[in-house]
């Protein structure tokens, strides 16, 4: 774990709620972004706590930038904001999860879980601000989203309903490897990254 937060007693704060959580552990922490880009790299955390609202770069601007160097790492949103914009850039710069800064810390060490067990974990207020989102009218499909066949749009559309991928195995009677290998098409047709960014995409929200 990995935590880039600027207020000096929230940092503090997250880094405690870690260090006491059974199995998890903080292995570096940021200030900003600039430090986070230097050194974040040599520890190569599995999950970063990722601030919007940094001093200099933002927190958006920071995950874009790492994500092509820790293409593992899965980034989770803290912030204060619930503007479905910035969510948005948020998941479209790389990150897997948008928490309220406001969650209590149980919800907290359960996105984390989540995170590992494949999820896009976000406060229910979230979701729904990003379900209404959807529920507006899209723009037109790319021509990428165009391109998926059939059974690649069937595992686009489960995925936006949050589905892992053994549920996704199970519906529609695969092994977990074939959909992983049907992903990896996905992505690359839709010229993306991971899960959250094909969802969006294909949504016509990209």
């Amino acid at each position: 774990m990995a935590v880039v937060e600027d207020d000096d007693r929230l940092r503090a704060s997250f880094i405690t709620r870690l260090e006491r959580a059974q199995g998890v552990r903080c292995v570096a922490a940021f200030a900003n972004a600039e430090q986070a880009l230097a050194q974040m790299p040599e520890s190569a955390p599995a999950v970063v706590l990722m601030d919007i609202n940094l001093p200099g770069k933002s927190g958006i601007d920071c995950v874009r930038e790492l994500k092509g160097r820790l293409p593992a790492t899965q980034f989770l949103m803290l912030t204060v904001y619930e503007d479905v914009d910035l969510i948005f850039r948020s998941l479209q710069a790389g990150a897997t999860g948008y928490l309220l800064k406001r969650s209590v810390p149980e919800d907290l060490l359960n996105a984390i879980r989540d995170l590992h067990a494949g999820g896009a974990p976000m406060t229910s207020l979230i979701a729904r601000k990003v379900v209404e989102s959807f529920s507006q009218p899209a723009k037109p499909r790319t021509d990428e989203a165009a391109s998926l066949s059939p059974r690649e749009r069937e595992i686009v559309e489960a995925l936006a309903e949050g589905s892992q991928y053994k549920e996704i195995a199970d519906r529609l009677g695969i092994g977990i490897s074939t959909v992983r290998t049907h992903l990896q098409r996905i992505y690359e047709k839709l010229r993306v990254n991971n899960r959250t960014e094909a969802v969006v995409k294909y949504l016509g929200r990209g």
